[in-house]
């Protein structure tokens, strides 16, 4: 079904009075002919693909309800612009379609000068025209009309008060229902109350448009929580309830299941004439979610694959939405992921990842797993008890730094308080590490089709919580300079992203959002990565790795050959050997496979280098008879003050190019800009040289600009910095 299909609004609402589970809405935001492209009929093979679509609705006995838009241009005034209108309407009618909804939302108010001087007010156009569509079509049973002012953050002033509300009210048809979101666009809670007096105004019970679990205003959230904040008292005061979900249909197993739980205390209630002060103990959410995730469990030890005939509905609290065909055929259904059964130490202190061997079978999540899933992507306006954990944790962990850093600005913290610290510093580790465990099992687990529903969220957390992990793990080692690390503070939900994007703005760098916004790897790996401190041992495996990078491009040399140190001397030596702390390494279950090294301030630094660190290499490697490769020790090296002046910290970032997730070497250079923001670094910059064009792109997209050639200074190579 293509485009038609793609993205659809799956809602769950009741029939005028009539309460019963059985609408589906069609309303894609692809589908050009729905709002841009309004006036243009279907073609032939569109309208083929759109009557398949409504015959399908009816064979699961859905009430099928065609949406359309015209609201951004239409001429409410125009006789052309309302026989377009119709005849659209007329055509899909003929393909077997008998409810339809005409949406005016997210439209300018303003009027051209024709409509200005037939229409009284810009409500007054708008009924007009919905009220003749509505005779042209026969009064259908289901005729739904969105409103401009669809929410009371919407109406000026005030929902009693609003002309536009008033005017809806008076004009419009009985026989047309209009939609309401609440008291926002997304609501947190639903009151009778307030639903009693926009009923009032609109001289009808409002039909809602719920909101709730809706995703497409933000790539990197998704909800999978349960349908919460909507007592089954509102009854009296509805005329119905759509629920528009997640746009990735495998992510809306809960939402609609307790949905459905929501839906049968309703029915209860009014078979038993309930009253609404018994609705909470009435449907409960705890016990609703329960039960959902028992029945995802099983969904979820099915093998299926994205773009296959689904199993048929078994549960009898599920909705009768639509659920096939709706998923795009699996690209990597051929590819042997392979499982990660290896686990991440928990220990606080520098952690190790086991060798355990790699299995390649795929299997289902566990219930703690699928439980995590759902805590991690609750809701809109609240997280799941493991998000609130992570985030409070890492809040303490900041705003306590001081009893671990270096000076603690000359206060010493007394030993339980840094005892807390490391305790809790030890179960955010943890928490991240189950994250990361948890991205392996989605990546391996057998139901493919929730796999590339989920991947991009959990992939976006996992590499997150890495940046957020080590810089934990740099704070814990007595880095920090103690001063206050400044993050963005602000109400919660106010940040786009979710869960990964709280945690990003509790970092020194979360205001760069190209540090952390890019999309997922088309092949996804299950392989565990940790980004941890440098530690002395490492420096073995760090030359290693950087002499193999240095053959694999250039070839060997008779200095490497002579000289095996020469070439982790060179590149990492005096890093590493003069600030550690400034140095991450990057493992994964084989080993060190990458580092980033930085140094906070170049200035000072290169006097030291001159003091102690170049004296020393120059006798281990004095210039003749080795070549001019050994030059470079023998060299006066410096970097001009105005190049220093804004750019006062250097990096260099070294990774195997065997890596399966590339991405995590941007973690791993976000993680060190993290540890030098947090010491005060505004900017930074490294060398590249002019023929590593993979490594420019790299540097380019998140954020580094060119700033100075090699020409300006002795050394080959080009100069690219960034401010922090």
């Amino acid at each position: 079904m293509i485009c038609l299909l793609m993205h659809l609004f799956p809602i769950v609402p009741f029939r005028m009075q009539m309460w019963s589970l059985n609408t589906y809405l069609y309303g894609p935001k692809d589908d050009l002919k729905h709002r841009l492209l309004w006036r243009e009929v279907y073609s032939a093979e569109e309208e083929a693909q759109l009557k398949a679509l409504v015959c399908e609705a009816e064979s699961r006995g859905l009430t099928f309800v065609y949406a359309l838009s015209p609201g951004q241009d239409i001429v409410f005034s125009s006789s052309c612009d309302l026989t377009l209108l119709k005849r659209k309407l007329r055509q899909v009618s003929d393909l077997g379609c008998q409810a339809f909804a005409l949406l005016f939302d997210d439209i300018d108010h303003s009027m051209c000068q024709s409509d200005t001087e037939a229409f009284s007010s810009f409500a007054h156009a708008q009924v007009t025209v919905a009220n003749e569509i509505f005779r042209f079509l026969g009064e259908p049973p289901v005729f739904l009309f969105c409103p401009t002012e669809y929410c009371s953050s919407l109406c000026t002033p005030s929902v009693s008060k609003s002309p536009y509300l008033l005017t809806v009210g008076e004009d419009l048809l009985p026989g047309i229902s209009v939609i309401w979101t609440g008291n926002k666009v997304i609501s947190r809670e639903l009151s009778p109350e307030s639903l009693a007096e926009v009923q009032a105004v609109l001289r009808r019970p409002p039909l809602i448009w719920d909101n709730l679990h809706a995703n497409d205003y933000d790539s990197r959230r998704v909800f999978l929580g349960p349908f919460k904040g909507r007592p089954p008292g509102l009854r009296a005061h509805l005329r119905g309830l759509l629920l528009n979900p997640n746009c990735e249909f495998e992510a809306n197993f809960i939402p609609l299941h307790t949905l459905g739980s929501w839906y049968k205390e309703v029915k209860e209630e009014g078979k038993g004439d309930i009253t609404s002060v018994g609705d909470e103990e009435a449907y409960s959410v705890d016990r609703a979610l329960s039960s959902a995730l028992q029945d995802w469990m099983k969904e979820l030890s099915l093998p299926l694959q994205p773009g296959t005939p689904k199993r048929p509905i078994t549960s009898s609290r599920s909705t009768g939405a639509l659920a096939s065909d709706e998923i795009p055929a699996d690209p990597l259904m051929s590819q042997d992921l392979k499982a990660g059964e290896n686990q991440v130490s928990r220990s606080f202190s520098h952690e190790k990842i086991s060798r355990r061997g790699l299995c390649s079978g795929r299997v289902p999540l566990s219930e703690a797993q699928v439980q995590l899933l759902v805590g991690l992507y609750y809701l809109p306006h609240e997280h799941g008890p493991p998000a609130q954990n992570l985030l409070q944790d890492l809040t303490w962990l900041k705003a306590n730094c001081h009893c671990v850093s270096v000076n603690g600005n000359g206060k010493k913290a007394s030993p339980q308080k840094v005892e807390e610290w490391r305790d809790r510093a030890g179960r955010f580790l943890a928490a991240c590490d189950d994250v990361a465990l948890l991205h392996g099992a989605v990546v391996t687990s057998i139901n493919r089709a929730v796999l590339y529903d989920l991947y991009p969220y959990i992939w976006d957390l996992r590499n997150t919580l890495l940046v957020a992990k080590a810089f934990i793990c740099w704070l814990g080692c007595g880095a920090s300079s103690g001063a206050e690390l400044h993050g963005v503070e602000a109400e919660p939900w106010v940040f786009k992203g979710g869960l990964s994007g709280e945690v990003q703005m509790l970092l020194p760098v979360g205001t760069s959002s190209e540090l952390f916004s890019h999309p997922p790897p088309l092949f996804p790996t299950s392989r565990l990565y940790n980004i941890r401190p440098f530690q002395q041992k490492d420096k073995v495996e760090l030359y290693r790795m950087v002499r193999q990078l240095h053959q694999r491009g250039k070839g060997g040399q008779d200095a490497v050959i002579s000289h095996p140190d020469f070439i982790g001397d060179r590149c990492l030596g005096a890093s590493l050997a003069l600030c550690p702390e400034y140095s991450l390494v990057l493992e994964d279950e084989l080993g060190v496979c990458g580092c980033a090294v930085g140094i906070l301030d170049v200035h000072s630094f290169a006097k030291r280098c001159q003091a102690s660190w170049l004296p020393a290499m120059r006798d281990k490697y004095p210039s003749r008879p080795h070549g001019e490769a050994l030059l470079y020790f023998h060299e006066e090296q410096d970097y001009p003050d105005s190049l220093l002046y804004h750019f006062p910290s250097q990096l260099r970032l070294e990774a195997l190019p065997e890596l399966v997730d590339c991405s995590v070497s941007r973690s791993l250079l976000t993680a060190l800009l993290t540890a030098l923001k947090a010491n005060g670094s505004q900017g930074v910059f490294c060398e590249v040289q002019p023929t590593d064009g993979l490594r420019m792109e790299f540097l380019t997209k998140l954020g580094f600009l060119e700033i100075l050639r090699g020409e300006a200074r002795p050394r080959e190579g080009v100069v690219l910095g960034r401010l922090l």
